[in-house]
């Protein structure tokens, strides 16, 4: 099994919000496991992933319907979403404080940055999230998944405006990421988030004066149609019930989680090997470039 890693920005993004202080932690515990399931998998692949996600039949879990991933995704990816129900997962309740952490495996569009910033949005904090399929697809169902696993896991209710604002993040991102590059697409929404934490924001115009001012500082190049998707999508998120000072005390964990993957002995080793490897890749070309300089 192959889990990816799609890249340091992506984990950068992680960042947190709250719906409201009671509703976190209602009913779970750390440690707690739950498991969604495409309803469209075969026998063999359910089995497969169950496998691959390291859990027994008995552990608590949940099916996902086409018609359910339809619902959120509809509006913004229309028939793309396909017909049938794929995506799988497993959420494990983390300690407090400790933030969000994605790893997706066969999934090629959407990153790890992606979901947990609509995982934030959605209102999830503090949990290890994994998210699979049975063959490479593109993951935009897979959110659907995740929130339903969550509102069953801590016994709450997210908001379906909630949901929908979530899943058009997600989408927005991903479209995003095709013009302006993945990593710029996840590291924009998530600088965005923080300084709407620290800033006050009153008016569309302050709105569109922090987007650009941070797409700047990134060197991106916005559309005048992103820049008022953007807008629209931020206005919408303002709305929510959204505790902007927890995403900001959040998003200091996530990046402490970071340095301290990255000075892993296992994560320096693997980085050292790489190394090793290009380093004596390219001494094998200089080599071969060299011989055949001499026989010319």
């Amino acid at each position: 099994m192959t889990v990816i890693k799609k890249s340091l920005l992506g984990c950068l993004a992680v960042v947190m919000t709250a719906l409201t202080p009671s509703a976190v932690f209602a009913e779970a515990t750390e440690g707690d496991v739950i498991v969604t399931l495409g309803e469209d998998l075969s026998e063999d692949q359910r089995s497969s992933l169950l496998n691959e996600m390291e859990v027994e039949e008995n552990v608590e879990m949940v099916t996902v319907s086409n018609e359910e991933e339809y619902e959120y995704l509809g509006e913004y990816l229309g028939d793309d979403i396909g017909s049938n129900a794929l995506s799988s997962s497993k959420i494990t309740i983390a300690a407090e404080g400790e933030g969000i952490s994605v790893e997706t495996n066969n999934i090629n569009k959407v990153t790890e940055g992606m979901y947990a910033n609509a995982l934030v949005t959605a209102g999830v904090e503090d949990a290890q999230v994994y998210v699979t399929a049975p063959f490479s697809v593109s993951g935009t169902a897979g959110l659907t998944g995740l929130i339903k696993a969550y509102e069953i896991q801590n016994d709450i209710d997210i908001s379906e405006e909630q949901k929908k604002v979530a899943n058009e993040e997600m989408v927005k991102t991903s479209e995003l990421g095709e013009s302006i590059g993945t990593e710029e697409a996840t590291e924009l929404i998530t600088r965005i988030k923080e300084e709407i934490s620290n800033e006050n924001i009153e008016t569309e115009e302050d709105l569109r004066d922090l987007i650009e001012r941070i797409a700047n500082d990134l060197g991106v190049e916005l559309t005048e149609e992103e820049m008022n998707g953007l807008v629209s999508l931020f206005e919408r998120m303002q709305n929510l019930d959204i505790d902007w000072n927890q995403v900001q005390d959040q998003i200091t964990n996530i990046r402490d989680n970071l340095d301290e993957f990255l000075n892993r002995e296992d994560t320096q080793s693997f980085i050292s090997s790489f190394l090793d490897f290009i380093n004596e890749l390219i001494d094998s070309l200089r080599g071969w470039f060299g011989s055949e300089e001499e026989s010319a």
